[in-house]
């Protein structure tokens, strides 16, 4: 039986100024969401768990690493977190260019907190939507790690559509073997035939 999987997810607030962490921490904890502060960009690398998808608000202008040097830092680790940046107005340029290096989008400070609300909401449905993905995909990986070396081969074979005799040929072995593989692999991987194999294995970069 399986149950719903239900994303776990944290706002991390990076800010060098207390009086604007703690606005962010009271604003965002009355919506519901779970907020984790911190005092650096430094702090925050080696805090929190970078290869989960949680959110991230990042001041652009700290003390030590500047929130692009953060942002650089998540991206050298292929980190699935998704990034917004809080900016001042004398700022907007460069909140504006970091969204076309891979940050999801920028919030000015003394904003309306209604459009506060409405932008990290974005962004934590877009975390929840990766953490959704990653979920899936480790779903699918441990289903294909259970194939025995032998079934993988025969799977990369029909995945491309090869009949049962071609596979048999390839490999050396019996049809009639061939076809219990084949059972044996759809079965394990939960599709039905070669076309749903193919799509499961290119969707999470398998084999």
């Amino acid at each position: 039986m399986h149950t719903e999987y239900k994303p776990d997810l944290t706002l991390h607030v990076v800010d060098d100024d207390q009086g604007v962490r703690e606005s962010m921490v009271t604003l965002f904890t009355a919506c519901g969401l779970r907020v984790q502060p911190h005092a650096s960009g430094e702090d925050f690398l080696h805090q929190a768990n970078l290869q989960k998808p949680d959110c991230v608000l990042l001041d652009l202008r700290m003390e030590g690493m500047t929130g692009l040097q953060v942002l650089e830092a998540l991206q050298k680790q292929s980190s699935p977190m998704v990034v917004m940046f809080l900016s001042g107005h004398g700022d907007i340029p460069t909140a504006m260019a970091a969204t076309h290096r891979g940050a999801f989008d920028w919030l000015v400070k003394g904003m309306p907190e209604s459009e506060l609300q409405a932008k990290v909401a974005a962004a934590m449905q877009r975390a929840e939507e990766l953490s959704l993905l990653l979920h899936r995909r480790s779903e699918v990986i441990a289903r294909w790690d259970t194939l025995t070396p032998r079934e993988k081969d025969v799977a990369r074979l029909v995945r491309n559509g090869w009949t049962n005799k071609l596979v048999a040929d390839e490999l050396h072995i019996g049809v009639r073997v061939v076809e219990g593989y084949r059972a044996k692999v759809f079965d394990k991987l939960w599709v039905s035939n070669p076309t749903e194999l193919d799509r499961l294995l290119r969707d999470h970069a398998i084999a």
